[in-house]
């Protein structure tokens, strides 16, 4: 038998207990589709943060080559 080394899966970013990839949007994201999002009134995100997070919604950068 020849010896074969098994690769180790790289993953991009590590999943939260949600199964998603730990970020706001897509714990807010998660939250709604299992029907356990929160309500505005009892919000844990600031009015701020989630204005800044908003603004960078849409925008994409082109790479140079």
């Amino acid at each position: 038998m020849s010896k074969v080394k098994k690769k180790a899966k790289k993953s991009s970013a590590k999943k939260n207990k949600l199964g998603v990839k730990n970020s706001l949007v897509n714990n807010i994201n998660a939250r709604k589709k299992k029907g356990i999002s929160r309500s505005k009134k009892k919000t844990t995100v600031g009015k701020k943060s989630y204005k800044k997070m908003k603004n960078g919604w849409g925008k994409k950068k082109k790479k140079k080559k």
